[in-house]
Order: structure tokens, then sequence, then C-alpha cells
């Protein structure tokens, strides 16, 4: 193999599929990056079993040459060293040679490395996936219902299932839900895409943050691909292969009360500052209590308390306020990353009694919904 490439392009390729790379792992060749390079481009792949990502850089676009190949083929090298290598490189273009036993030279400017290459013939091939489900989905809005949703996986490995994402998509409804059984984020969007149709689609969240970092910002369209055990997203010249979980995720729609004894309406940053102060105390006590009551005045009082420090008291006015006098107890960190993630500027939150799940609605839409359980405490 011999090519001269641009560093950037490469640089940017290389930055996409290392997120894919085995930090720690029993088989060294997933400790690389494949290079393949045919007469139209560049392919770079890694992969650690669980997600795969491959990114192709052609030698020429519309607009401008990347690089020319002088000799077909391919090499696998180690990241670690690869993907620092290239971002520290001196000149705007990089020259690759890969020469016997799989040594290969890194030339730029002034600059000669020599990396001790893999044979690509060992590197594991990438899953097959049937085309039959495809769904395309603005890049912008995917990021936004995994960021919505997320961060409620649980971290426990005891239960696999709860540590990543269902996806369903019925009707032209997708919808995403997250739950570690403490708290649960759900968001849906209108895709109006009615032929096709899943359920009980289960994506790591660690995977989709990983996802999350490869979609442009801007609105470019991603293309999913669902098969037996595979999800393929496409992302212009960028593959992501996700292998999903294994098992049947829990049913909770039953969990979700329909009606509220007590219902507030009141401004997210506001909530969310007060929050965020009574979450410093509770904080040193390692449990993140925070309470809720509301006041006779109609709106509400947050507080928590230090057995060493003090205590905090916030009075809050609110928009709306109806239903039953409450007292509530609930972990601060829950409600705060929920907050974080709401982009309405007013909340709906719908009680149904001191031991019943709280629910979290964004005021001017019905697109997500977040459930925290309360805390039993004695005062």
């Amino acid at each position: 193999m011999k090519l001269t490439i641009l560093r950037n392009e490469l640089n940017e390729a290389i930055q996409h599929v290392s997120k894919a790379v085995a930090s720690r792992t029993t088989i060294p060749i997933l400790s690389g990056i494949k290079l393949e390079a045919t007469n139209t481009g560049l392919t770079l792949t890694a992969s650690d079993t669980d997600i795969s990502i491959q990114s192709f850089i052609p030698m020429e676009t519309p607009d401008k040459t990347i690089g020319t190949v002088e000799k077909t083929g391919s090499v696998v090298l180690p990241a670690k060293f690869f993907v620092e290598i290239v971002k520290k490189l001196p000149h705007e273009e990089v020259h690759l040679e890969v020469g016997d036993r799989f040594q290969t030279m890194i030339t730029s400017g002034a600059t000669e490395i020599q990396l001790v290459g893999l044979d690509p013939e060992e590197f594991p091939v990438l899953p097959t996936v049937q085309e039959d489900q495809v769904v395309s989905i603005p890049g912008d809005l995917l990021k936004d219902m995994i960021r919505q949703t997320v961060f409620a996986v649980t971290t426990n490995e005891s239960t696999p299932i709860l540590t990543g994402v269902l996806w369903n998509l019925q009707e032209g409804v997708y919808k995403f839900v997250a739950t570690d059984r403490h708290r649960l984020a759900s968001r849906t969007a209108a895709i109006e895409m009615y032929d096709v149709r899943f359920s009980n689609i289960v994506i790591s969240g660690k995977t989709l943050n990983e996802l999350a970092k490869i979609v442009p910002d801007q609105n470019v369209m991603v293309d999913i691909v669902v098969a037996d055990n595979q999800v393929l997203f496409k992302l212009g010249n960028v593959l992501f292969y996700s292998r999903m979980l294994d098992g049947t995720y829990p049913d909770t729609s039953k969990i979700i009360p329909q009606t509220f004894k007590t219902e507030l309406i009141l401004n997210t940053k506001q909530l969310s500052d007060a929050i965020d102060r009574a979450y410093l105390l509770s904080r040193e006590e390692k449990t993140n209590i925070v309470r809720l009551m509301t006041t006779e005045d109609g709106g509400i009082e947050i507080s928590s308390s230090s057995s060493e420090l003090g205590k905090v008291t916030e009075q809050l006015a609110v928009t709306e306020l109806r239903g039953e006098p409450l007292k509530i107890a609930f972990n601060s960190k829950y409600m705060l990353d929920v907050l974080k993630v709401l982009d309405s500027e007013e909340l709906f939150i719908g009680f149904t009694g001191a031991m019943s799940p709280i629910i979290i609605k964004p005021r001017d839409n019905e697109n997500s919904l977040h459930l925290i359980l309360p805390y039993r405490t004695t005062n």
C-alpha cells in the first residue's frame, strides 16, 4: 500500500473510527485501526465487537483532490499511537507506505515515523446488514432524542437490558425510553414513515453517546438500518454498526400515572437554579435528598439540609398550582438531570401523592416525559 493524503481529512476519519477501538482487549488486532486503500479512496475501520465504525475518504471530491493512491493494499496500525501521531504531524500532506511484514512508514514534511503494522486478514469482517428496514431521521433530532433519554440508563451491569435505550417505531412515531428503575425518560418524534415498524430494539447507552459525538450538528439526514441483531447508522461517508442488547425490555407504561392530585406549572430555569443550590447541601449528606412543599400563598418551597453544614430553604413563585397541598422528597441529582435536557421555558410537574411517581413534562409540547420516584423520609 502506498498513498498520499491530506492530513486534516485523514485526522477527521481517524477521530470518527477511533471511538470504536477496544480500550481493553485480549485480541491485539482490535486495538488497531484497519486502513484499506483502493483506487477510489481510503477506508478506515475500527471495532470492539459491540460497535464497529467505518469511514471512507474519497481521493477526489467535486471541489478538491484529497489524495492519490499509488499502490492499493491494507494494513492494521496501532490506534493508540496512530491517532496521536497524525494529529501532530507538521505538514498538510501525509505519505503512507506499507513494506514487508506490514512495517509502515509515515512521512510528513521532514518527519518520518515507522510503525509496526498487523496483518489486516486477522481483522474481523464487518457484519452484513440486510437493508429491508431503513428509517431516515434528521441528525439534530436524533441527537436530541439521545440526549433527552440516555442519562436515565442504569450503570449496573446486573441488569444488562437497562444499560440501553429502548427504541420503538409504530405508525410513524419513533419512541425512545430509558430507565434505571428509579427514574424514566421517554422521547417521541413523528417521522411519518408508516411502512417501517420495529419494537424492542435496545441499544447500549455508551454506544449512543459515542454515536451522538459523530452525528454533525448541522441538519443532515441519518439513515438507520435495523436488522436481526444489528443496527447500522449511515452518516455520509461514515458507517456506524451497533449490536443490539439481548433480552426483553420491561413494560414501563403501567407505572406512568395519567391523573394527578397536585399539578404545578413553573419556570424551568428558576426551578433548576433553586434545586442546584439545594443540591450543594444534600450532596454532602451523600443522599441528594431535596424536599418540595406547596405553600399557603400558592407557591412552593425547596429545601435541603446537612447535619454538618446547615440548611437551605428557598421560596419559588409558580405560574400555576392546582390540587391538594403536597410535601415530597426526591433525588435532586435525578431532577437536575431532567431539567438540563428540557428545552422548554416552562414545565409541568404532576404529583399523585408523596410516595407516587413524579411526572415532569415540557409545557409547550408532549414529545418528552420524565418520571422520578420519590424518597420515603422520616420527616
